[in-house]
């Protein structure tokens, strides 16, 4: 099946289809607005931002804003490639 061969296991779970989608679009995003952008619980975006991270999709910067440790995300170019291959091997696929 043509396109098949482009699909990557990293995005196969919706937690990272959607977190990829979110930061792909985006420069920084805060952990907040993810959590709350896709329903998800601290130690659900931890596990998979670390998969990601391990992976260098997805680049991590932490940081004090006032007094306040603020945690933002942002995807590698290696990452953002990687996801434009899967979403243009999904794309194949789709069109048959």
């Amino acid at each position: 099946m043509q396109g098949f061969n482009q699909l990557n296991k990293a995005f196969d779970s919706r937690v990272r289809l959607g977190l990829m989608s979110i930061l792909v679009v985006n420069d920084w995003v805060s952990y907040k607005e993810i959590k709350e952008n896709l329903s998800l619980t601290d130690g659900n975006l931890a596990s998979h931002v670390s998969s990601l991270e391990r992976i260098k999709y997805v680049e991590i910067k932490k940081q004090f804003v006032g007094k306040k440790p603020q945690t933002s995300y942002r995807v590698t170019k290696s990452g953002r490639k990687a996801f434009a291959d899967h979403i243009d091997g999904l794309e194949k696929i789709l069109k048959g």
